[in-house]
């Protein structure tokens, strides 16, 4: 927020100048004083300034301002108290399915392939919507977003509660996945938003908190419920829950402006979703369809090709729907090439653990999430306090500490033997997500900070669409490495085994098997330690991004809209 500066008047009553006249501040105060205006439009910025009306008396102590010159104002916590919650609701719903899917394949009588949509489906509406909320953020209010995004997640909820076919339950989901999509943007933009650059590292551990602790505790909740209820119960516990924070929301935030007048570029919408659809999709079914399989590469192709295109159309658009201008910014693109590294890497604990502690050490499901749990919990409870850590120290040293502790677990993991134990693996997995929570909050805020303000919503926007993307791929990447390495492994010890067979020395098929496999779960998270460790290469580039403001006036905001403006409510 730029204020006008209206030039001071002499004790005569004449203007005293084109610039103004300014007072130094009473000797021994140790303030500073800055104070420079736009000759034509007579604009200021300032922190704490003093003023002096022009007659030698001092005048009025000015707004605090942030470093890109808005109003550092309180928080409106209220706000924000309404959007967490609801953001947490959202965020708990991503995983509250996993567990629940045989028991969906038993009562509306689907194969794997079929119910793995519910999920697939899922996630593919959330690649597709993301990219859009950078445009949605800038048109409409909180309010707006907040009651469409919640809207449309407690339908999907409903429809998804009383589905007794399968196809309406897969409507439901994806309605759900078209209001969740917009959650996690708009959080974060009102985070950067509300807190100065001083304070935003905490701000974002709560986020982070939030982002964390609901995924954490979602397969627990649901095995628990799909236990000993029906799993409609899954829906039926977060309607109630969704709809008190719509109506909430409803309530509690206010409208304070109109729509900004921009308009969405059609093909850009087309080219994003064909693109992120295709490049989603491909990449998801890669880890059980195979790389030959053209259903795999030709989808892989076509959104290659269509986001090289759509983005090309993006920098010759006066107001994109997604500006890649963002990585004209080092700090945002060193961070956003960290986080899609270690985003791919740390797949390998969701993935290849339960894999590992069911298939070779027969554990069950249930007891495989509870191995996972303190993990998850260390993650989210370290959130808020590396936030803190963040606003004192940066995110350099927490980054290099973070993911030499990830690097190094990771490593261990690719030791495990068939006599590991469950203690052992639960402990080993809680130190790597320790790790974890070191990385991902400080390093994408550190990114976030050095943007101009204007480019907030395409900063997350670029962030979360990413994370969908890297998440798909580092999935199809260590399921192939796992598969190919399981059977290398396989031909190997079979060969072993006849000529320990001439030695009267007999293996069976099922210890073939079993070796194998454990021998492609070693592979594979020795393939995702190297990815860490080229993540903490990285982590040592790291420079503190005290602000944008400096690198603002380097990159102007031809034709965008004021995002503060845009997140009023």
């Amino acid at each position: 927020m730029q204020g006008k500066a209206v030039r001071p008047m002499s004790p005569s009553g004449r203007k005293t100048g084109e610039y103004g006249t300014a007072v130094r501040p009473w000797q021994g105060t140790g303030n500073k004083f800055h104070f420079y205006c736009n000759p034509k439009k007579y604009e200021i910025r300032y922190r704490a300034w003093i003023f002096s009306n022009g007659d030698g008396k001092l005048g009025k102590r000015g707004n605090t301002m942030d470093q890109e010159g808005k109003t550092a104002n309180k928080p409106a916590y209220g706000i924000i108290a309404v959007l967490l919650i609801g953001a947490f609701i959202t965020f708990l719903n991503n995983t509250l399915l996993n567990v629940a899917l045989p028991s969906i394949m038993e009562d509306l009588k689907v194969g794997p392939s079929t119910v793995q949509w519910v999920t697939t489906g899922f996630m593919l509406v959330n690649g597709i919507m993301i990219p859009t909320t950078a445009f949605l953020i800038q048109k409409y209010s909180v309010r707006q977003l907040f009651l469409w995004a919640m809207g449309l997640f407690t339908l999907g909820t409903v429809i998804a509660g009383f589905a007794h076919a399968f196809p309406l339950l897969l409507a439901g989901r994806m309605i759900q996945a078209s209001g969740s999509a917009i959650m996690m943007p708009l959080l974060m933009n009102v985070m950067l938003v509300s807190f100065p650059v001083s304070r935003r590292g905490a701000a974002m551990g709560v986020f982070g908190l939030i982002l964390m602790f609901a995924p954490a505790i979602g397969p627990t909740l649901s095995g628990w419920i799909v236990e000993h209820f029906d799993w409609r119960a899954l829906f039926h516990l977060v309607t109630p829950l969704a709809a008190v924070i719509l109506i909430t929301g409803g309530v509690l935030l206010k409208d304070k402006r109109k729509e900004t007048d921009i308009r969405l570029d059609i093909l850009s919408l087309l080219l994003s979703s064909v693109g992120f659809g295709s490049l989603l999709y491909g990449f998801s079914t890669a880890g059980s369809h195979g790389w030959s399989d053209p259903q795999v590469y030709v989808t892989i192709l076509i959104g290659v090709v269509t986001l090289t295109v759509f983005t090309f159309r993006q920098f010759k658009l006066e107001r994109p729907m997604l500006n890649f201008r963002v990585y004209q910014y080092p700090m945002f693109t060193l961070a956003s090439a960290i986080t899609i590294i270690v985003n791919m890497a740390m797949f390998s604990g969701f993935l290849l653990l339960p894999i590992y502690a069911q298939t070779i050490l027969g554990i069950s499901p249930m007891d495989t999430g509870l191995m996972l749990l303190p993990g998850a919990i260390i993650n989210a409870l370290m959130s808020p306090i590396n936030g803190r850590l963040f606003d004192r120290i940066g995110g350099r040293i927490l980054a290099v500490i973070g993911l030499a502790t990830v690097t190094v677990s990771t490593y261990l993991f690719s030791k495990l033997s068939m006599d590991t134990s469950y203690h052992q693996l639960m402990l080993l997995h809680a130190v790597r997500m320790f790790g974890m929570s070191m990385v991902f909050m400080p390093v994408s805020t550190n990114g976030l900070n050095q943007l101009p303000v204007h480019l907030y919503p395409h900063g997350t926007a670029m962030n979360n669409t990413l994370n969908q993307v890297s998440a798909a791929i580092g999935t199809a990447l260590l399921i192939t490495v796992m598969s190919n390495r399981t059977e290398y492994h396989a031909k190997e010890l079979a060969q072993n085994a006849v000529h320990l067979a001439a030695k009267g020395i007999s293996i069976s098929k099922e210890q073939i098997a079993q070796e194998a496999m454990l021998g492609g779960i070693r592979d594979a998270f020795f393939v995702s330690a190297l990815l860490t460790l080229a993540a903490l290469f990285l982590a040592f580039f790291i420079k503190r991004a005290k602000g944008p403001a400096d690198s603002a006036e380097k990159h102007p905001k031809k034709g965008m809209p004021d995002t503060q403006k845009a997140l009023s409510n």
